[in-house]
């Protein structure tokens, strides 16, 4: 078994990140302009980015565990790039995996900045949506009666008929 198939999906993980972090971008200016209808397929785009992401992600984790049984090498757990890079034959593979991994890593790396900013800016959105309707709503008026009224005494003093300095 070759490494060559391991870096044939590693740049298609990479694509699909890529193209995923351009949706990103995308929702980043719906996100601002408010148009409801463009992010609500945007994010139908996104959710079959991820399904082809996690596709990806089983079938890299199947040929990446192949390739270090054949090597026989050892490793515990979900097996990662760089086992494959330490149980690489030459180093012209371990440079090609330890390229493909960074550039992964700096576009996976983007693409939560991204998402970060978009998570800000859909909250600061809720909030002025918020603040909109607390404006528009009218005010209730308590219907409740207060402390002293319920225990029976009432809120103005009472005037007595007599004078009591007499």
């Amino acid at each position: 078994m070759s490494v060559q198939t391991i870096v044939e999906i590693l740049e298609k993980l990479e694509r699909v990140h890529k193209s995923l972090l351009e949706l990103a971008l995308k929702k980043t200016e719906v996100v601002k302009k408010g148009d409801m209808v463009e992010l609500d397929k945007i994010l139908k785009n996104e959710q079959s980015h991820v399904a082809a992401i996690e596709t990806l992600e089983k079938q890299r984790q199947v040929l990446v565990t192949d390739y270090l049984k054949s090597q026989g090498f050892d490793f515990s757990g979900i097996p990662t790039v760089s086992n494959v890079i330490e149980a690489a034959n030459s180093e012209i593979e371990r440079e090609q995996l330890e390229q493909i991994r960074n550039r992964i890593l700096q576009v996976v790396n983007e693409l939560k900045n991204q998402n970060d900013l978009n998570q800000k800016l859909v909250y600061q959105s809720l909030q002025f949506v918020n603040m909109t309707l607390d404006m528009v709503r009218p005010r209730q008026e308590q219907i409740n009666y207060s402390g002293q009224q319920v225990k029976g005494q009432n809120v103005q003093p009472k005037k007595s008929i007599f004078d009591s300095q007499a």
